[in-house]
């Protein structure tokens, strides 16, 4: 499983790098959103977090882009900023799943949409008729 970190702190970045790492999970990091969305449209990720507050492209942008652009790998938005309008906007903007820091990093394992082993939705795999109808729609 491979998963793509999006975190413009290093420090942070690094922690959960060498977390999923020692869960036996390969993990890249890209540390701005345009960077990402080059990087998700380049390799097949199994999961994306991300973090909301991004040079450049903030997280919510980076993960409407992501969607446009037919990424569907899993989304978590990882973020200080847990009001509700925040949640709404991450979730409405294609993330499938929302944990504020400081967070626990056996809460984020446990997350789906961080490679974790609870309950995903189906998405269309890559070259499905249905996924790249859906991606000429705009993500419909």
């Amino acid at each position: 499983m491979r998963v793509l970190i999006v975190e413009d702190e290093i420090k942070m970045a690094g922690l959960i790098r060498r977390g999923l790492r020692e869960e036996d999970l390969a993990a890249d990091v890209a540390i701005k959103g345009e960077d990402a969305i080059w990087m998700a449209q380049a390799t097949d990720y199994d999961a994306i977090v991300l973090d909301v507050m991004l040079p450049g492209i903030d997280g919510f942008a980076t993960c409407r882009r992501l969607r446009e652009e037919g990424v569907w790998a899993p989304v978590l938005m990882l973020t200080a900023r847990d009001g509700v309008e925040d949640r709404v906007a991450g979730l409405d903007g294609g993330a499938d799943d929302y944990l504020t820091k400081p967070f626990s990093f056996a809460e984020l394992l446990a997350r789906p949409a961080a490679g974790g082993e609870g309950r995903r939705r189906d998405r269309p795999a890559r070259g499905d008729p249905q996924r790249d109808a859906r991606s000429a729609r705009g993500g419909l």
